[in-house]
This record gives C-alpha cells, structure tokens and sequence, in this order.
C-alpha cells in the first residue's frame, strides 16, 4: 500500500504492508488505506484517486473459485474447451497433466446457428433452443453465462440476440460475449478468454462495489482506477466488466516500476525480479520498455512449462511467473531431493517463523535460520519472528530426512528456490533471443532484496539495484502507470492486394470503441495512440506485432516495417513470400511523466556495532546491519551485511559491495 504525497511542487510516499484478509479481501484492502493515511497524518478525504491492483481474479482461476458458469457455443462446437491445441507440451512423459476447462461438459450447451468467417449467416439462430439453454442454466443454479460463436469476431449478431434474450429471461445474471471481451480468429483462445471473464466476473463485480463503497464509507469519495495486466490503468466500471484483463494485474505494476525506473536512470537493459509471497516474476526491459504480448497462459499444472495452463488472449506485459515465494513450502521429493513450490503457506497460516499457526517448512523460515532476516525488525516492528519456529519445521520436514545440520538443509532450500528462478530467467531470456549477463537486476518485492545477489551470481550478472520502497515496489508501479485501453479486430488484409480502405475503417472502429471505454476514467491529457499490425508471412501459423502509422500506412510502408522486426527477432528474411495481416491493435495512453526518488540523508549515520551471525560459504559469519533510512550517498560497505527497511531485507554477500546512488537506489556490485 503506498500514498503518493505532494506539497509545494515536491512529492514523497508513504507505505505499509497489511496481511491478506482471505474471508474478505476488500476489507484488507480499507485496512491498509486507513493504516497509510493514519501513519503519515492525510485526512481521508483528500485523497483525489485511489489506484488499485489485484490476484483475487487469478487466484480465483487457479483455485477454480469462480462463478457457476455456463458456455452457450456454436452447435458440434461444445468440446473445443476440451480438445484445446491437440498438441503435447511435453512428449515423452505419458502422465502430463492439463488444466480443466473453467466450463464443465454438461454446462457447455450447443445453440444450432452458424457464421462463416466473411460474415455470412450460414445457419440462422434458433431462439427455441437459446430458450432450452436458458432452462437447463435456471435448473443448474448457474450464476454467469459464457455465448461464444464461430466467426463473431467478424458478425456478432448472433451473440448479441443471446445475450439479450437471457438478459429478458434472467436479469440479475452475469453475461459475457467473447465478440466484446476479444473479438479475435482462433476460436479456442477467444473461447477461454471469455469462459474466463465469465467465471470471474461475478465475484470480481462484487468485489469491486464492495470496495468502491467501502472506501467511501471511509471518506475516499474520488475516482478509482485498476492496474490492468497490459500496464495500463481503466476504471472500476470497465474492469468490472472485462476483469479477465486484471488476471496479471499485481505484477504489471512492477514492471512499470521498473521500465519507469530504467528511463529516469538511463539503464539500457534490466531484468525485472519481483519476489513475493507466493511467486516470483521476471521480465525483460529494454531502453525502459518492457516486452508486450497479447496472449498469456494461467494455471499451468505441469512445473509451469509454456503449454500447460489455460490461454488467454489478452493485452499483457510479458513475463515468466513460477511458484517461488517467500511463502513456498519445502519438501523432500520421491528422489529424496529438496523441492520448493509451487504450493505456498500463502498469509495465512504463513510460515512457521510468523506465529500464526503454520506448520510447514518455506523458503522464509529457511532465510530466518541463515540469519537472513533481522527478527526484531521485520516488518517495520510489526512481526517478531519465531527463530525457533523456523529451525524446528526445517529440521524435522529438511535436515532429518537427509541427514543434514538444520543451516544446511536451509541453505539447500535457498539454493533451489534461486536455481528455480534463474533457470526460469535463462529460458525466458532463450525464448526471447536475450542474453542476461549484460543486464543490471532491479528487485523488488518483499523477499526479491534477500535472494537478489544470489540469483545474480548464476546469471552472471553483476549489478543488482534495490529501489527504495522496494518492498511496495508493485503499488508504486501503479503511481507511474498510465491511464491506457487497448482494443483488438481481427479484419485480414494481403498486402499483395492492400486495400487503404481496411486499414482506415478498422482504425476508427478501434478509436472510437477505445474512446468510449476511457470516458469513465481520469485522464491528465489527451491520450497517445499506438496502433500495431499483427503480421507474418503467408503460410505461417504465429504473427508478430508491427508498429504502424494509419495515416501513413501503404503496402509498400508495411512491408517495410515487418521485415525490419522479422529480421530483428529471427535474423533472417524469407523471399519471394506474400505477407498478411491477421488483426490489428489500438492503443490510447496518456503520456505521464512521474519519476521514482527515493530519500536520501545528506550523510550516514550507521551504527557499524550492530551485527548478526548470517550463513554464508558453509558457516556463520558476523554480518553488520544497516539502517537503509540512515544511508547516505558517503556509503560504501563490503558484506557481509543487511541492509534492514520497512517492507524487506537486503542481503549483501561478501563478495558484493553496497553504495547509494543518487535517487536513493541501493546498488550492489561484484567485488572482482
């Protein structure tokens, strides 16, 4: 939670962490508002924007805790949900898991009807069955209805009859079309798409107006926006809507962080790490640009490998996530190995170091045992850490099933966790065609500051940067986001037969649609737009995104730009090809330019007596523990050592040195 505060031309921030409340989760939420406003002495009711971002839609896909759904699609259609891409993320292992469809079989009710893809009604729509559907979903207690079409990306009539004959028949349902949540070719991830916007949709509705009217009970009557997964910011009104956009919510705010961030400090190129609770999440910026996508998978079941979860097509800022968090639990696998994750003690219980009740090894108590962790001042004082907690649940889930010394089956836990991560950043960075031993790591995040240096030793990287409020380093992304919507039209064009007129029409159908969506939202100025092209070469089954001026646009001009970004991420160029375009994309933005400084003391005043025994090269040395509120830009100190705030803990090696720079950044580099 972090309050952007101005007065008189200069701005400053105050922060505080609540724990989840799970039972209600709008009611942490307020709890953490008036915990801010309390502590830096703001009257409630001069806050003007309230700015918000959430995992209650993801963890409801993940914990498959949404709405009773049901999918009214296209007559023979109904098993699409369920053959997915027909493909094997993984070939030789014969007992790969995939993620259930959102819909159950008998809930997914076929409707005679029929489109073809130029638009044409080849099978009128048979209202006398759209009534039987209606029936079935009365008699099954379903509470949100999915209509998903063939071909209603290019004529959505026939959804829209749907839609409003079960708006006649059952008004307080939700309803969701996939022609309005994404209207794009390729009907199986336009389906998903949908079914999860649907599934959601009624929890995150309520939600949504729950909070909205909670935090006006509390004296914040002003516009509330939230961070979409895209990193751009929409209003409660839209997102309650469209939440399936919000499903990447918490994350995109740290890469805005980051990307706004690597601008203002002129670092060309970053790796992104963001470590939580329950996930870590590494992404790529370049020249302060973070990599875009319009597709993103949830709830991957098979050791988050690429093909396991559920697609959805969406805009989304690109990045790999993997269940590596503070919060991961610890176990001996069938090979008597340590594994960590994917499954998390989450807030509540907690690890056992928390005292509220948890019972399992995680990679926070394993940090507590190595001395990682100051135990008097986590948490800003807040939490006092159980030590002897931590040792107990790894000694008896750890040590004694390996036959190791309690600090080194801890040890083995972190190393991992790290080796977790990082092969993650290799394969993402190989996916990409990046390299990463180039790049300065930004961290951020509750436990991202303790295993940073850790994760930059196998990445070969050699700076790693910790910017202050790190630990609400997401919240502070949404400060720097802009207020933004993207729209998507699928509309074919070969430029061998390029037709101005295509282009021009499905630009103003983007404009005005993306227009109409920002009208409920706070904008500072008139908004940027951004408009890509979605092309690849005839024959081919992937496109990639083309930046493109629609006033300038001309076949000649679009080919133009796609060979230069082809070449760019492929090396090559194919001759003699035709190149099509797929569908096209509208951003609007505005153009905010916040920056990120931290507070930094003219000079430090560190109590260099103040030490803790912290495990490192197979012992317990002597680290010293350092104030991050009272480090100056004079400071310069080889680890081992802490660096102690009020959201998290900075470890420093000895093998790294740490100084301040001049926004108040941490910056630890290799000692060679």
């Amino acid at each position: 939670m972090v309050l952007e505060l101005s007065s008189e031309g200069a701005t400053s921030y105050a922060s505080t962490k609540v724990l989840t409340t799970h039972a209600n989760p709008a009611e942490g939420v307020m709890l953490g508002v008036a915990r801010v406003a309390s502590e830096s002495e703001t009257p409630l009711d001069t806050i003007g924007l309230v700015i918000h971002g959430t995992t209650l839609a993801t963890n409801a896909i993940i914990e498959r805790k949404g709405a009773r759904t049901a999918f009214l699609t296209t007559e023979g259609h109904r098993d699409v949900l369920g053959m997915a891409f027909e493909n094997r993320f993984e070939q030789y292992d014969v007992n790969i898991e995939r993620p259930e469809p959102l819909v159950p079989r008998y809930l997914r009710l076929p409707i005679p009807e029929r489109i073809s893809a130029t638009g044409k009604v080849l099978v009128p729509l048979e209202l006398d069955a759209v009534d039987k559907a209606i029936d079935i979903c009365v008699k099954e207690d379903v509470t949100s209805i999915v209509i998903g079409f063939l071909h209603s990306y290019v004529n959505s009539t026939h959804e829209e009859l749907v839609a409003e004959r079960v708006r006649e028949r059952i008004s307080s349902i939700s309803v969701t079309t996939s022609s309005s949540v994404c209207p794009e070719i390729r009907e199986y991830e336009r389906f998903t798409t949908a079914c999860a916007n649907g599934y959601v949709l009624p929890l995150m509705s309520r939600y949504l107006r729950e909070l909205s009217d909670g935090l006006k009970q509390l004296g914040c009557d002003c516009p509330c926006l939230m961070m979409t997964s895209g990193g751009g910011l929409m209003s409660f009104v839209n997102a309650a809507r469209f939440p399936v956009r919000l499903v990447e919510s918490g994350p995109a705010g740290g890469a805005m962080m980051v990307s706004h961030l690597a601008e203002s400090r002129d670092i060309g190129k970053v790796l992104s790490f963001d470590m939580g609770g329950t996930t870590a999440k590494i992404c790529l910026i370049d020249e302060g640009e973070p990599q875009l996508s319009r597709s993103f998978e949830v709830d991957r079941r098979y050791r988050f490998k690429k093909g396991s979860g559920l697609p959805l097509r969406i805009p989304v800022i690109e990045m790999v996530e993997i269940g590596a968090g503070g919060g991961s639990i610890a176990s001996i696998d069938a090979l008597q190995r340590i594994q960590v994750g994917p499954e998390s003690s989450g807030s509540d219980p907690g690890p056992a170091c928390y005292g509220l009740g948890g019972t399992s090894a995680t990679v926070t108590d394993a940090d507590v045992v190595l001395g990682r962790l100051d135990p008097d001042r986590f948490a800003n004082g807040h939490m006092q850490l159980d030590v002897s907690a931590a040792h107990e649940v790894i000694d008896r889930d750890i040590a004694s099933f390996l036959g190791f010394e309690t600090t080194n089956a801890a040890f083995g836990i972190t190393e991992v966790v790290t080796e977790n991560m990082a092969s993650a950043a290799r394969a993402h960075a190989m996916e990409w065609g990046k390299s990463l031993d180039d790049r300065t790591l930004v961290a951020f995040g509750g436990a991202a500051p303790l295993h940073a240096a850790g994760l930059a030793d196998k990445l070969g990287i050699d700076r790693v940067l910790i910017p202050e409020g790190a630990g609400v380093g997401s919240a502070i992304g949404f400060l720097v986001a802009p207020v933004s919507y993207e729209v998507v039209r699928s509309r074919y064009l070969r430029l061998s037969r390029y037709d101005h007129m295509v282009v021009e029409q499905v630009v103003k159908e983007m404009r005005e649609d993306a227009a109409e969506v920002l009208t409920d939202s706070v904008l500072s100025e008139r908004p940027k737009e951004v408009v890509r092209a979605f092309m690849r070469y005839v024959g081919q089954g992937y496109e990639i995104a083309v930046e493109i001026d629609p006033v300038t646009a001309s076949e000649g001009v679009l080919r133009t730009a796609f060979d230069r970004a082809y070449e760019q991420l492929y090396g090559r160029l194919i001759p003699g090809l035709d190149i099509e375009v797929m569908s096209w994309t509208l951003s609007l933005a505005e153009n905010k330019q916040i920056s990120i400084e931290g507070h930094i003391p003219a000079a430090s005043h560190l109590d260099q007596r103040d030490h803790q025994s912290m495990y490192e090269e197979g012992t317990m040395k002597k680290a010293v523990i350092l104030d991050r509120s009272n480090m100056g830009p004079d400071i310069s100190v080889t680890g081992p050592g802490l660096v102690v705030e009020e959201q998290t803990t900075t470890v420093v090696p000895s093998h790294f040195q740490v100084t301040v720079n001049r926004h108040g950044d941490l910056v630890l580099e290799r000692l060679h």
